[in-house]
């Protein structure tokens, strides 16, 4: 699906579950987000809600192979650090974990504080 519809690309930003698409998008993408969350979960039945569809097997092994060429590319962008601005910007503070998300972990003396957004929970 190629689209300029600027409430449909702000719907798949937002949540693409919530967006109005096809039932073989919204199976494709269900498929791609286990897929790059943790490829040992798909199971048979995973390629049978696909293949209920419409998409063949051929279909099945295209999305599963750029699904997974992306997750590769940018796993090893990451590594290297490509876009990340000058190598001292690369790591968080001393004691600090950070997810993609804006979530940070700080851990002093035993204590786990969270941040997220702004918001602190201990």
């Amino acid at each position: 699906m190629v689209t300029l519809d600027d409430s449909l690309i702000a719907g798949l930003r937002e949540d693409y579950a919530k967006a109005p698409l096809s039932a073989a998008d919204r199976a494709m993408l269900d498929y791609v987000v286990q897929l790059t969350r943790d490829a040992t979960r798909l199971t048979p039945q995973d390629h049978d809600k696909l293949r209920a569809v419409g998409f063949d097997d051929r279909a099945i092994l295209q999305i599963t192979l750029i699904a997974s060429w992306f997750n590769y590319v940018n796993r090893v962008a990451d590594a290297l650090g490509v876009g990340r601005g000058k190598k001292e910007d690369w790591y968080p503070p001393e004691g600090t974990e950070r997810w993609r998300d804006g979530e940070t972990e700080r851990r002093r003396d035993g204590e786990t504080e969270r941040r997220r957004d702004g918001e602190t929970e201990r």
